[in-house]
């Protein structure tokens, strides 16, 4: 017969009632620690790593090496980035919801991981129920930038402009990109004729606007920002609801003319399913404390983002809001979902 601290259970039947229910009660709270598991309790105590479903030197890689950076030196543990890109964001994606879930692998989600589900047809991970949200990290706004043979300063010149071409306009984009989306709502709210060029990256959408082999593109401020300062393309408006502190002259596409008009690029942290809940708020915990640090934010802020944080909670209900948004959009453009 087992014993309950160091007394045999059976004779706790002997002690009468309210000694068997305080046993009980013991029981299945020590039961209940037990069941707790170890890694959560110590958690963490070897090294961790960072998917970032890109290439090194984007945006989503910028955050996710800065945080974990941080994250090492406060729990005293390497943090080790792995850039897995390519298949819109699925590869490294999938690596994450398929890793064991124990807090030791966390995937960096941009907002392609809300866009990309109602491209394709089949996909390899279900976006909400294979993970576990733990908070968003920044938010980011895109800059409408025209090449400066445009004849237009404004988001109503750039209107009349395309509808001047008949239909002869070209916009581009890494393909299935936040950049992508903004210029096909812009296409539904104005009722303008352009046609998307995909790319690869944002790098090589830059030197063909410069060219003139494409005459707009919906950009974030570090890919354009020195072309910008240079005068090599003009910046017409920003997709955010409100103006940014980078670039404060410039108006917003909603106060241009479009109220309402938002696209905005975001990323966050996620971790697979099933993850222990103790887990997630501590890294969530650690996770926003650094987000709130001054230098921290100077950073991301020079580097064209802001810093968001916030509960699990919020963050999954965020993504499920995106998904929504974007879904829609990618019906009403007809866009290809054969792929």
């Amino acid at each position: 017969m087992r014993a309950f601290f160091g007394m045999p259970i059976s004779r706790l039947y002997h002690l009468g009632p309210i000694s068997l229910a305080l046993g009980g009660s013991f029981i299945f709270i020590s039961q209940a620690y037990c069941a707790m598991p170890a890694d959560a309790r110590r958690y963490p105590d070897k090294p961790m790593r960072i998917i970032v479903p890109f290439a090194p030197g984007g945006g989503a890689d910028f955050v996710a090496r800065m945080v974990g950076q941080k994250l090492s030196e406060n729990w005293s543990q390497a943090v080790v980035v792995e850039n897995r890109g390519g298949a819109s964001t699925t590869i490294g994606t999938e690596m994450v919801a398929k890793a064991l879930p124990d807090g030791y692998t966390i995937g960096i989600a941009t907002a392609e991981h809300a866009i990309v589900p109602s491209i394709f047809k089949r996909m390899p991970y279900h976006p909400l129920k294979d993970f576990a949200p733990v908070t968003q990290t920044v938010t980011q706004t895109y800059i409408m930038v025209i090449n400066p043979a445009v004849p237009a300063t404004s988001v109503r010149e750039v209107i009349s402009f395309i509808k001047s071409k008949g239909g002869s306009f070209n916009f581009g984009t890494a393909n299935w990109s936040m950049g992508h989306l903004a210029g096909e709502l812009f296409k539904l709210r104005t009722g303008v004729g352009m046609t998307h060029i995909p790319y690869k990256g944002g790098g090589l959408v830059v030197i063909d606007l410069i060219g003139g082999q494409i005459s707009l593109m919906f950009a974030t401020p570090p890919t354009v920002m020195p072309n910008i300062k240079a005068g090599k393309l003009r910046a017409i408006a920003i997709t955010s609801p409100k103006r940014s502190a980078l670039m404060p002259e410039l108006p917003t596409v909603a106060e241009s003319g479009l109220p309402g008009f938002e696209a905005t690029g975001w990323n966050g942290f996620l971790v697979p399913a099933k993850t222990p809940r103790e887990i997630i708020a501590k890294l969530n915990q650690e996770v926003v404390k650094i987000l709130a640090l001054q230098d921290i934010q100077e950073r991301m802020t020079r580097g064209g983002v802001e810093t968001v944080g916030g509960t699990p909670e919020e963050f999954g209900a965020f993504i499920a809001r995106e998904m929504e948004k974007w879904a829609k959009v990618v019906k009403d453009a007809n866009l290809n979902t054969d792929q």
